[in-house]
């Protein structure tokens, strides 16, 4: 038992070798727990994303209580000397203060959890790990119709959670209104081509047309808004220079969002080539009119 006391005020006396004691305790502890949860698989599942990243930020809050208990006179005496310095602090620390405060801006309102879809500025992803300082999110490509992984880990301050709007995207992970445009030089009349091309899209939408509406509708409940439907739209808009843009907006399973319209291209060009074979046969016969 003396012994133990003797331990106990070497410890108390020399601080800072009981802290470093500490913080090795808690790393060790920390990485046999991460280990646990992650386990031996090859991919980590969005349950595991939660735990893991529970797991860190309980081990920082630990952390800092601990040495906030340890080294609290020290730092009263240090808050006492400091204080005709505190603007200088409050200013050089801004950023760490925005963090901060933007960490429980987002835990307030509730703006995002572990493996939803957001869009902060520019960079849109799924959220990996989020703490007090930085939100981790793996880069997902929105901009050009793919909504595939770039591979790409982004790292965001909690800071611009107050220069950027955040929008959560959730909802895309299962399925997203996909749009895209099909631009004719020639201006001929495409609507009678409007009913075949419903008719071929609801072919390839078919066999998830009825759980995409189930959805859609549980997004509206959800969201209290009027969403366009399920169905596919499908608009003809002329540009300036005399040529029309089909538009086509549909509502199918995110993974599957590029497939379906490269089919749709398919099935408008073949529809357009049995239309209007004049364009093809105009083409053909131009290089022989100019030999002559």
């Amino acid at each position: 038992m003396e012994k133990v006391v003797a331990v106990w005020d070497f410890l108390i006396t020399h601080k800072l070798v009981f802290s470093i004691l500490i913080m090795t305790l808690i790393i060790l502890t920390r990485r046999v727990v991460l280990s646990q949860i992650r386990g031996d698989v090859a991919l980590i599942t969005e349950k595991q994303r939660k735990w893991m990243s529970r797991t860190k930020n309980g081990a920082f809050a630990f952390t800092l209580i601990i040495l906030f208990i340890v080294w609290q006179s020290e730092i009263n005496e240090f808050a006492l000397s400091v204080t005709a310095i505190a603007v200088a602090i409050v200013v050089a620390s801004k950023e760490i203060i925005l963090c901060f405060t933007g960490s429980i801006q987002r835990a307030s309102s509730r703006s995002f959890r572990i493996g939803d879809w957001i869009e902060v500025g520019k960079l849109s992803g799924e959220v990996i790990e989020h703490n007090l300082m930085a939100t981790v999110i793996q880069e997902i490509d929105l901009n050009h119709g793919q909504y595939h992984y770039t591979g790409k880990t982004a790292t965001l301050p909690n800071s611009m959670f107050f220069s950027f709007p955040v929008k959560n995207l959730n909802f895309m992970k299962r399925y997203v209104f996909h749009n895209f445009s099909i631009v004719v030089p020639e201006f001929v009349n495409l609507y009678p081509l409007l009913p075949i091309m419903h008719e071929k899209i609801e072919r390839h939408f078919a066999h998830f047309i009825d759980v995409a509406r189930r959805y859609n509708s549980m997004i509206e409940k959800h969201a209290g808004v009027d969403l366009p439907s399920a169905e596919p739209h499908i608009q003809i808009s002329s540009a300036a220079a005399g040529e029309q843009i089909v538009h086509f907006m549909i509502f199918c399973p995110t993974e599957r969002a590029n497939h379906l319209e490269q089919l749709i291209r398919q099935d408008f060009m073949q529809a357009y080539e049995n239309a209007f074979p004049r364009a093809l046969v105009a083409t053909e016969v131009l290089p022989s009119e100019v030999g002559s």
